[in-house]
């Protein structure tokens, strides 16, 4: 009885991950649906269904490593993730795909995940852009100064001083299309775990 009653509050209240994973990962193939496939693979979650939701990090969730995440997973499982991928099939092309993270001081406030993809970025402009994105849109719910015209680095040393967002991080990947036109695809992800 006690197992239907945790069951019937968890469908009433509604699922709020309290764990959560970052990976990335990048396949080749002759069919660019395949190369997607081996990027997930390459990221370790290709035998999860991977639901796409937007990008609120929920109150009080912890980062934990890949490992461990896919350790508490079952293989068909529904799992959902804010995951962005990119493909190219243009030989020696540069391409990125990237999760950008922002955490507020309080951990009972939500904090913002953020998603990019690019051509001709590399992995370190790639994963700022997407920090970026997501301090900003957290700096702007927290009321914390925004000013565009700033530099990334002057920006992320107004939310220090501000006190309000602790931190900022990101998971990309980027990757050169193969030399001989075959399909490339990068990905990045946030693995939500129940």
């Amino acid at each position: 009885m006690l197992a239907a009653n945790a069951k019937a509050r968890f469908l009433m209240k509604g699922f709020v991950p309290n764990r959560l994973f970052l990976t990335k990962g990048v396949g080749r193939h002759r069919e660019k649906l395949q190369s997607f496939e081996m990027a997930l693979r390459d990221a370790k979650i290709a035998k999860y269904n991977l639901v796409r939701v937007s990008s609120i990090f929920p109150p009080n969730c912890k980062i934990i490593p890949r490992e461990k995440g896919i350790q508490l997973l079952h293989d068909g499982e529904v799992v959902f993730c804010v995951l962005y991928d990119n493909s190219t099939n243009e030989p020696h092309r540069l391409v990125a795909a990237s999760v950008g993270l922002a955490l507020p001081k309080n951990s009972d406030h939500h904090g913002y995940l953020s998603e990019h993809k690019s051509f001709g970025q590399t992995e370190q402009q790639a994963g700022d852009y997407t920090e970026d994105l997501a301090a900003e849109m957290l700096a702007t719910t927290l009321g914390v100064p925004f000013e565009a015209d700033k530099s990334w680095n002057d920006r992320k040393n107004l939310w220090t001083i501000s006190g309000e967002i602790v931190k900022t991080m990101n998971i990309t990947q980027s990757a050169i299309g193969d030399k001989n036109g075959l399909w490339t695809t990068v990905l990045a992800g946030a693995i939500f775990v129940p």
